[in-house]
């Protein structure tokens, strides 16, 4: 699946790991060893957390297009 939420990926030292939050899904975020690890765990999750809040009758947030993203569009 392909999506367009937005990723906030960053190293985070205490868990020796790249983070990948996805800011428009509360609670949704994932890790990996590598950048591209993070990113790729992190669009499963979104799948998962989409699944989730699906089958549990909850609405689900489009991605926020930011205005930079504006501009790369």
């Amino acid at each position: 699946m392909t999506n367009k939420y937005e990723l906030h990926v960053y190293w985070s030292e205490p868990d020796q790991a790249f983070i990948a939050e996805v800011p428009d899904l509360p609670g949704c975020k994932a890790d990996g060893a590598t950048y591209e690890q993070a990113v790729t765990n992190a669009q499963q999750i979104i799948e998962e957390w989409i699944e989730t809040a699906t089958l549990l009758g909850r609405t689900v947030p489009a991605p926020t297009v930011t205005s930079r993203r504006r501009q790369l569009i």
